[in-house]
């Protein structure tokens, strides 16, 4: 268990810092090894929870919350606020089992330094499109600047709030590994597989999960703590699409009802 927390800035990254007499209380050999099996797909998986970390990819406000960048852009996030319930679940579940916690959180610098050169498709998209940057009043009635890190909206959402002992890291692309430590604090922390929520399916968290099979790490999606906006409603969505891929390809897709099993049969 954490002990101790502090918070450090690596590499122009925001992050959740262990203190030395943390890191050694949750060190590879401290913690129990456990081995569970998650039925999952294309095949049931086993996985050790010391080696385990919970990764929550971007559930923060303005992507899941109402008056966030999503909301304002007209953009239905239904089915990002769904997966919101069962992600809790995980976490409690996950905690309870001194499992890591990892949230990666999308937001830039108030310069927009890390944005991208003035032609990147990154920086173009999300100023053309998404308006990042901008001014705009949250929920609150406070102000807040549209996926800039530090506001509102770039606030984990409250439903799954960052807990002590949590990590929470900043990232700049889709990717949770882009130019980020997260690589260095898993390996740190001895993990090897990777439970990952968030969203969005098809984008940051299709994405991250792509960078950790390129890794080594063993990436198990829970499809109900995740959500896709783009083809939403079509008769084949995007996250179906993404869903396919990572089963087939990248790792293994599960539930969170499964997952929580297989931490109680232990």
């Amino acid at each position: 268990m954490l002990t101790a927390m502090a918070v450090s800035t690596l590499g122009g990254i925001t992050a959740t810092a262990m203190t030395k007499k943390a890191a050694a209380s949750r060190s590879p050999n401290s913690t129990k090894s456990t081995l569970i099996k998650i039925d999952a797909k294309p095949a049931p998986i086993a996985i050790d929870t010391a080696k385990t970390a919970v990764i929550v990819v971007d559930m923060e406000n303005d992507f899941g919350s109402k008056g966030g960048m999503f909301d304002l852009a007209g953009i239905d996030i239904s089915m990002i606020q769904k997966a919101l319930g069962p992600t809790a679940k995980v976490l409690a579940a996950a905690r309870s089992a001194n499992i890591k916690v990892v949230y990666l959180k999308m937001g830039f610098r108030p310069d927009l330094s890390d944005l991208g050169a003035p032609d990147s498709v990154n920086r173009t998209r999300h100023l053309q499109i998404m308006h990042v940057g901008k001014t705009v009043e949250a929920p609150n009635g406070g102000a807040t600047r549209i996926l800039i890190r530090d506001n509102w909206g770039t606030e984990i959402v409250p439903q799954l709030k960052p807990q002590a002992g949590d990590v929470v890291m900043y990232k700049t692309r889709f990717s949770g590994f882009y130019q980020t430590d997260l690589d260095n604090v898993l390996k740190k922390l001895g993990i090897r597989h990777l439970i990952f929520t968030g969203c969005t399916t098809s984008v940051c968290v299709d994405s991250t999960i792509r960078d950790a099979m390129f890794r080594d790490y063993q990436p198990v999606l829970l499809a109900d703590c995740t959500g896709e906006p783009i083809g939403y409603g079509l008769p084949r969505s995007n996250h179906e699409a993404s869903l396919l891929t990572i089963e087939v390809l990248l790792g293994w897709v599960s539930s969170s009802d499964e997952f929580i099993k297989a931490l109680g049969a232990t």
